[in-house]
This record gives C-alpha cells, sequence and structure tokens, in this order.
C-alpha cells in the first residue's frame, strides 16, 4: 500500500502521463519529467509557465513559456516554509511527498521526554531538518554541498526557526559520522535521504549499493542509549523497499532491538492517479 500526505495546500499534482508530470506550485503550473509516468495523460495539458526538456546527451533544461515566473517564491506546510527555485537537474528544492517523513519524525519528536538530538545525513534543503527542529529537536544538518547547506539555512529562517537549536555542515557523510563516533558524539535518531550516485565536498565517492551498509552500521555506533528511530528514504526506482529494510535490521541488530517498518509513498494528483514517489525504512525500538 503507498503512503500519500495530506495537508497540502500550495502544491498540487494535477495530473500525470507520457512520462512526465503536471503540477502547482504555489501560483505557478510546470511540466517535469517523470520516469514513473509511463501511462497516458488523463486529458490534454494547458500550457504551463514553465516545462523542463530533458536533453538527449544528457541533463536538460527550462523554457519559460510565462513571464510571471518569479526567480524564487515560497510554499507552507502545517506552519513550515520552504523557498522554491527550479534547478538545473529539474527538481525544485522540495519533494512534497516527503511530508509523510516529516509528520513521522515530528510524531516521534514531539513525543519525547526530552530534547532529543537528530542527525540528518544528504539533507539536501532540509525539509525534514525544519520538520524536526519545529518540533522540539536539536538537529544536525548535514549535506556535502554548500548551495544546498545554505538553501537549508533559509527554509530555517522562513519557518521562524534560526533561534533554534541546530547546526547545518557541509561535510562528506561517512566521513563526518567516522569522526563523531571517535568524538563520543551520540543522537537520539538518525535520518537520511542517500543518493544512487554522488560525490563529497572533497570529491569521496559515493555508491549507495556499496556504501550504505557501512554507513548504517557506522551510525549504529552514534545512537544513544534510549534511541527513537533511525530512518531511511529513498528515490531509487529499482531498489525494493525490503532491501532497505535489510540494511538496517542487520546494520543495527548487533547493538539493538526494535522493528522496521517499511512502504512506499507518493502523491494523488487531482485527476486521480497516484504516482509512486519513492520508498522508506524505518527503525524504532
Amino acid at each position: 500500500m503507498i503512503e500519500i500526505p495530506n495537508g497540502w495546500r500550495d502544491y498540487v499534482l494535477l495530473d500525470a502521463g507520457d512520462g512526465e508530470k503536471l503540477e502547482l506550485w504555489g501560483k505557478v503550473k510546470v511540466i517535469r519529467p517523470d520516469p514513473q509516468a509511463f501511462w497516458p495523460q488523463s486529458y490534454k495539458w494547458e500550457k504551463p509557465d514553465m516545462h523542463y526538456h530533458r536533453s538527449a546527451s544528457g541533463g536538460g533544461s527550462w523554457e519559460y513559456l510565462s513571464k510571471n515566473v518569479p526567480e524564487t517564491w515560497g510554499v507552507n506546510y502545517r506552519g513550515m516554509k520552504f523557498k522554491i527555485r527550479p534547478t538545473g537537474f529539474k527538481h525544485m528544492g522540495l519533494f512534497p511527498e516527503q511530508a509523510i517523513g516529516w509528520r513521522w519524525i515530528g510524531e516521534k519528536v514531539k513525543n519525547s521526554t526530552k530534547t532529543p538530538r537528530i542527525l540528518n545525513l544528504f539533507a539536501y534543503t532540509g525539509g525534514a531538518t525544519v520538520a524536526a527542529i519545529k518540533n522540539g529537536a536539536d538537529v544536525t544538518h548535514v549535506d556535502a554541498s554548500k548551495g544546498m547547506n545554505a538553501w537549508a539555512k533559509e527554509n530555517i529562517h522562513l519557518s521562524g526557526l534560526s533561534k533554534s537549536k541546530h547546526r547545518v555542515l557541509t561535510d562528506d557523510v561517512l566521513k563526518f559520522v567516522q569522526r563523531e563516533c571517535r568524538r563520543g558524539n551520540k543522537y537520539d535518531g538518525v535520518i537520511m535521504d542517500p543518493p544512487v550516485f554522488g560525490r563529497g565536498p572533497g570529491g569521496e565517492l559515493w555508491k549507495l549499493d556499496e556504501k550504505l551498509f557501512d554507513l548504517v552500521r557506522a551510525c549504529s555506533d552514534l545512537l544513544s542509549h534510549e534511541p527513537l528511530f533511525f530512518a531511511i528514504n529513498a528515490y531509487t526506482a529499482g531498489f525494493s523497499p525490503y532491501a532497505f529494510s535489510n540494511v538496517l535490521s542487520l546494520g543495527l541488530s548487533k547493538k539493538l532491538q526494535g522493528t522496521t517498518s517499511v512502504g512506499e509513498i507518493g502523491i494523488e494528483a487531482k485527476s486521480g492517479v497516484v504516482l509512486p514517489c519513492g520508498v522508506y525504512a524505518r527503525w524504532e525500538p
């Protein structure tokens, strides 16, 4: 069963099909590629404000079809505010389906009897970071991109959380975790959203199928005596959520007892189709 977030007002998936999706980000209508949408479109789409076209040689570019598209704008979700800006990689700086994870993380933090320390790895523009801070966590946000971290700081500020406990760090995640282990630092929860392939700020190579288990095993040494959760999110078509569940179960089993749950997340379009968007695996005591 696929989980679908509710509560969005500033984001709407209008339809998906023929390898693309038609979205509303605030008042801006956008068409972007999506390989999951290999069924026909439900109706003939009107001209959007922006359309991302893939290039045959790789990558792609935006076609602006309206003069009314601002350079950046904002969207709100349950008291959290995020800056939206089209990037050269077709992304808009936010993944609306991740609201499923934000709410789950928020509840875990809010129900804690202390101020939990949360580590967010591959943290991007900070959706989960903002959710955790908003609900009372002390968050360490780590990403290899200075640009994404600057964006995350803007989102924290826009959400009125600049004075809350947090730190935003540019680092290779595995090296950072290894240093934290040597320092003896502990966290009550870990969030990670690993890419299939990437490079750290020093050119460090990341391949999910080769590095993820070692990272989870290293993170297990960072968990406190009474941890709240360990959550992995992934957008990787081709990897079952049970693969991530196995990584969690085996990576944590020697030190911690608990249960692991898995699932799919997606967005339901206004036209009625459901677009698959990713998978998750979560451990909790």
